[in-house]
């Protein structure tokens, strides 16, 4: 098995090769984001871990770039495990194409988990939350107070112009 590796911290490189380096796994270490797509076509590797920071190009846009080049044919699939900063890069992985992201910082059971999951065809995310259970009564529309001072607004016939909570200032403090 081969793992494409894309970052420039060598802290990563460490982790990751720590974590998935078993018998008869090889990797392949990129520092420069341009040209992963190469690495990719030249390794074919079975997973590519990118770093949200690659040099002069970022793991989200190393992503993109290579499900663009895979829908034109010119690239075969990888299965992409995106490394994130924080929490709040998460709907970038969603948006780039990556099957699956860890939020750093890494350990090895994560990274294993994740690289097991991606090579074997699924998924592996974190920070998503988990979808809301429905109402017991089937009713899935709550009414905030929000929608209860709007309906109250509706009957007045004042002049005063009504507006909804969306419409209203926010303070920052």
């Amino acid at each position: 098995m081969q793992i494409l590796i894309a970052t420039d911290a060598d802290w990563i490189v460490d982790e990751i090769t720590s974590a998935l380096g078993d018998n008869g796994v090889t990797f392949v270490v990129c520092r420069d984001g341009r040209v992963v797509a190469d690495q990719v076509d030249e390794h074919e590797p079975d997973l590519a871990v990118f770093d949200l920071q690659i040099g002069s190009m970022g793991g989200m846009a190393v992503t993109m770039s290579l499900r663009l080049d895979e829908s034109a044919g010119t690239l075969s699939h990888v299965p992409v495990l995106m490394l994130l900063d924080r929490r709040a890069d998460v709907h970038l992985a969603r948006r780039c194409g990556a099957e699956g992201w860890l939020v750093k910082p890494l350990d090895a059971l994560r990274l294993k988990r994740a690289a097991t999951a991606l090579i074997a065809g699924g998924t592996y995310t974190e920070g998503v939350p988990a979808a809301l259970e429905p109402e017991p009564d089937g009713d899935h529309e709550l009414e905030t107070d929000a929608d209860a001072e709007v309906a109250d607004d509706a009957g007045d016939d004042g002049d005063e112009a009504d507006t909804s909570a969306e419409e209203e200032p926010a303070s920052a403090g």
